[in-house]
């Protein structure tokens, strides 16, 4: 062990994701795409792959082996992906000119300035405002 006790990352698959039966993923997958795109559960701030596996009547370790499997990412960023798609659409819109941009992080799940820029930025490479000010709405 080193100076600061680091180790090194193994990486291994979960067990349990070989233990979902193919017809069983495919299904779940439709219904995670119903949910998050179709029903916009992402503006909920509160909604939890708890909440989601309770939804769908399945646990939390088949939801993440479904989202990282199919998605490519964890529960979070497929949320916050949509989330951000949704208040770059805001944020352009004519309709939502007056809107500050707190409101607009409210509107689309989060639940504080704090984490819609860190999320916003992460997606995209600039803060809110920046986005907002790059694609000036034309009144």
């Amino acid at each position: 062990m080193g100076k600061y006790n680091l180790t090194e990352v193994i990486d291994k698959d979960a067990t349990y994701r070989s233990l979902i039966r193919p017809e069983l993923m495919d299904e779940l997958y439709d219904k995670i795409l119903n949910l998050i795109v179709v029903q916009k559960k992402y503006k909920d701030p509160d909604y939890s792959a708890k909440k989601m596996a309770a939804d769908l009547g399945t646990n939390t370790r088949y939801i993440s082996a479904v989202v990282s499997m199919r998605f490519g990412k964890n529960y979070s960023s497929l949320v916050n992906e949509h989330r951000i798609e949704e208040a770059k659409y805001l944020l352009v819109d004519k309709r939502y000119a007056d809107a500050n941009i707190e409101d607009i992080g409210a509107m689309v799940g989060f639940s504080n300035r704090q984490s819609f820029y860190a999320a916003f930025y992460k997606f995209t490479g600039q803060t809110p405002r920046g986005y907002r000010l790059k694609h000036k709405i034309k009144k």
